[in-house]
C-alpha cells in the first residue's frame, strides 16, 4: 500500500470515529429550572435534533417542555413521548408548551414522529 492508500484508510478511521464519538459520546445533561410555583421549565430547541436532548426533572414536580421548531423539516413535524401517551404537532418557527407531571423515576425517550430525532428524559426519584 503507498502512502496515498495509507492517508485514506487513516482518513476514513477518523471519519468512522468521529460519528460514533458524535451519536453514542457522552451526552451533556440539562436540569429542569424551577419557574413559578413548584414548576419544572425546560425550553427544546428543534432544529436537526433537539437541544438539548437529555433533560433531568425530579419526578411528582409538574413540568412545562417548551419546543421551539426552528425549521421546516418533516421529520420535526411531531414530538411523541410514548411512556406518557403524548403527542404533539410541532409547527414550524412556533413554540409548542407540553405540560406533564412525571409521576414515577427512569429514563424515557422521546423522538420524532419518524423516530429518528431522539431525546432522553431523566426523571429522579423525588
Amino acid at each position: 500500500m503507498d502512502s496515498t492508500g495509507i492517508a485514506v484508510v487513516a482518513g476514513g478511521a477518523a471519519l468512522i470515529a468521529l460519528t460514533l464519538w458524535y451519536f453514542f459520546g457522552p451526552k451533556k445533561r440539562t436540569l429542569a429550572a424551577l419557574t413559578g410555583p413548584g414548576i419544572q421549565t425546560v425550553k427544546i430547541t428543534v432544529k436537526g435534533g433537539y437541544s438539548p436532548d437529555v433533560i433531568e426533572v425530579k419526578q411528582g414536580v409538574p413540568l412545562r417542555l417548551d419546543f421551539y421548531r426552528d425549521e421546516t423539516n418533516s421529520c420535526s413535524e411531531e414530538v411523541v413521548f410514548a411512556d406518557f401517551g403524548i403527542s404533539r404537532s410541532l409547527p414550524a418557527f412556533k413554540t409548542t408548551s407540553i405540560e406533564l407531571t412525571p409521576d414515577k423515576a427512569g429514563e424515557f425517550t422521546f423522538t420524532c414522529g419518524m423516530r429518528m430525532l431522539r431525546g432522553k428524559l431523566i426523571v429522579e426519584p423525588a
